[in-house]
């Protein structure tokens, strides 16, 4: 009996000696050569799955898991807040400092692994964007998540309101990982992250989950007891964190032989400080994998000062506006939503800034700079009395002055 598996190999692990040379001869990833990632979904039984464990090429293996649009408070649109409605620039755009920023983000390589993208939306206007599907429901936006997400970062401006972080970015790649319904799989969430370093993306957003509940419920309906299920819905979840970890440890890696590429990743939605303010939960993946700049949401009080989501998720690495966020309908117009999924998307707005500040600069543009950058020039003046870093991370996150 076989299970279905996701197989990371390190393709610069590859021995191509003769028999009789010795292992000091071989290449494997060291000495100058650069990690070569490669994906494989295949069909295997426990015996293979042993002999593959012993595989030098073979760095991690992972049953695929269901991911999702984070759940929670994104489920619900919104229409355009009255206050927001009347104004020329989004509250978030404001709130990050990209609208008196000399920046636009141009020359910069956006990828947006999502629910695929309404190109025909006016926000997306003279953009060239290379779409690919991963899920098999074909190219196309029908769910709205990845065009809302698109928008903030690059939207060109919508009925004279300007809703995009980075609005001077021509060209993004448009990885659908997840379907119509809004849902995917960790294997199609791989695939796209994998295309989207092929293609040499200067920034990624992944404003999405895995949907562990979700797990346990399809291996029950398959007839597995439930304690069972949620044994093996453990065990799969610990597999993919150490596929995700493995994964970024070689993106980091292949960084000193380019510039890299900085990951943004929502840090879910699963807390309910409107409950009780202890009620907060860690950063799901992918934000909790090693070198992912996981965002928590931002809310704006009515005194003007900034404080957490109730829903946003702890431990994040930097915070972003995440409520009432007004950007791309798909279908067209403008629609407000809130979540982690909405403040993922203003970081990497503002990474695309950084990328050109830095360019321009001839400072040495590479993903740990922009990153740096990122995180040492984040706001921390702007939240409420109560503000606990540890929900908000560095701070708000902020455009190049």
């Amino acid at each position: 009996m076989s299970d279905t598996f996701i197989v990371l190999r390190d393709l610069s692990r590859t021995s191509t000696r003769t028999p009789f040379e010795t292992a000091s001869g071989a290449a494997s990833g060291a000495g100058g050569v650069p990690h070569e990632p490669h994906l494989e979904i295949a069909g295997l039984t426990k015996r293979e799955v042993g002999d593959l464990a012993r595989d030098d090429t073979v760095v991690a293996m992972a049953r695929p898991m269901p991911t999702q649009v984070p759940g929670g408070p994104e489920d619900a649109d919104a229409p355009v807040p009255e206050a927001e409605a009347a104004a020329q620039v989004t509250w978030g755009v404001r709130a990050v400092g990209a609208d008196t920023s000399d920046r636009t983000g141009a020359g910069t390589l956006v990828a947006i692994l999502d629910t695929g993208i309404d190109a025909t939306h006016p926000a997306f206007a003279g953009m060239t964007l290379v779409e690919k599907d991963f899920t098999g429901d074909g190219v196309g936006d029908k769910r709205g998540h990845g065009s809302h997400c698109a928008g903030t970062v690059f939207g060109r401006p919508v009925n004279g309101m300007r809703i995009g972080v980075a609005p001077g970015v021509e060209r993004a790649l448009i990885g659908k990982v997840l379907g119509d319904d809004g849902r995917g799989s960790t294997a199609g969430m791989i695939q796209g992250l994998l295309w989207a370093l092929e293609q040499n993306a200067d920034v990624v957003n992944m404003s999405l989950s895995i949907d562990f509940p979700g797990a346990i419920r399809n291996m029950e309906d398959q007839g597995l007891p439930q304690f069972l299920a949620t044994a093996i819905a453990l065990e799969s979840y610990r597999a993919t964190l150490r596929l995700y970890d493995s994964l970024m440890r070689m993106v980091a890696a292949r960084a000193s032989f380019g510039s890299g590429t900085v990951m943004v990743a929502a840090t879910g939605n699963s807390s309910h400080r409107e409950l009780n303010p202890s009620f907060d939960v860690g950063p799901e993946l992918p934000a909790a994998a090693e070198g992912m700049i996981g965002v928590g949401a931002l809310r704006l009080d009515p005194s003007g000062r900034l404080s957490v989501a109730p829903f946003s998720n702890t431990f994040a690495q930097i915070s972003a506006p995440g409520v009432e966020v007004v950007s791309a309908l798909a279908g067209g117009g403008l629609i407000a939503k809130r979540g982690t999924s909405m403040a993922a998307p203003h970081v990497t707005g503002a990474a695309a800034l950084w990328w050109e500040e830095l360019r321009a600069a001839d400072e040495g543009a590479r993903a740990a700079a922009v990153t740096g950058r990122l995180l040492l020039t984040a706001a921390r003046d702007v939240f409420d009395e109560n503000a606990d870093f540890e929900d908000l991370g560095a701070g708000l996150v902020r455009a190049p002055a």
